[in-house]
C-alpha cells in the first residue's frame, strides 16, 4: 500500500466499499497518531485555547474509548468497562502519559479491528436505550460505525491540528 511521505496509509483509489471504509479509518487513525508524534509529556497536556481544556493526550485517551465503545459495546454488544472512569476520556491523569495513552489506543484498535474482520458490513450491534433513541433504532450496522469512526476520527483531527500548531507551530498532515 502506497502511503503519504509522513508514513500515514493513503487509501485506494478504487476498491470495493469494505476496503475503501477500512483503508480511510486506517488513515485517520494514523494521522491521529501523526499528530502526537516527536512531542514530550508536557507538550501533549497542552490544551489549545483558553476557555477549551482539549489536548493531545486527552483526544487518544478519548478516540480510544470511542473506539472501545462502537467495535466493543454496540458491535459485539460486550459488557466492558470505561478506560477512563475518573473525569471521562478526556480528564488528564498525572501518573498516564502519552506512551500508556497510546498503548491503550493502539490496542484499542486492534481490537476493533478483530471484531470487525469477523463481520459483514450489514450486521448490526445493539444500541443503548439512550443512543436508539436519537437513531431511531435499536440497532446499527458496521457500515453505519465505519462511517461514524471516520467522521469521529477526521472532526478530532482538525481540533488535532490546531492543537499541535499551538504547541510547537507544526501544520499540514
Amino acid at each position: 500500500m502506497p502511503t503519504t511521505p509522513d508514513g500515514r496509509p493513503i487509501p485506494p483509489p478504487h476498491a470495493d466499499e469494505r476496503t475503501m471504509l477500512e483503508s480511510w479509518l486506517d488513515f485517520h487513525r494514523a494521522t491521529l497518531a501523526l499528530k502526537c508524534a516527536g512531542l514530550d509529556d508536557s507538550q501533549v497536556r497542552l490544551a489549545s485555547v483558553e476557555p477549551s481544556a482539549m489536548t493531545l493526550l486527552g483526544l487518544v485517551q478519548h478516540m480510544a474509548e470511542v473506539e472501545r465503545n462502537w467495535f466493543q459495546r454496540v458491535l459485539s454488544c460486550r459488557d466492558v468497562p470505561k478506560l477512563y472512569e475518573e473525569g471521562g476520556s478526556f480528564a488528564l491523569s498525572p501518573g498516564r502519559g502519552l506512551d500508556e495513552a497510546l498503548a491503550v489506543w493502539q490496542a484499542e484498535v486492534a481490537q476493533s479491528r478483530e471484531l470487525a474482520a469477523a463481520c459483514s458490513l450489514d450486521d448490526s450491534g445493539k444500541l443503548s436505550e439512550h443512543d436508539a433513541q436519537m437513531v431511531g433504532d435499536d440497532s446499527i450496522s458496521l457500515r453505519w460505525i465505519f462511517l461514524h469512526m471516520i467522521e469521529e476520527y477526521a472532526r478530532h483531527n482538525g481540533h488535532a491540528d490546531l492543537i499541535r500548531e499551538r504547541v510547537d507551530g507544526v501544520t499540514g498532515s
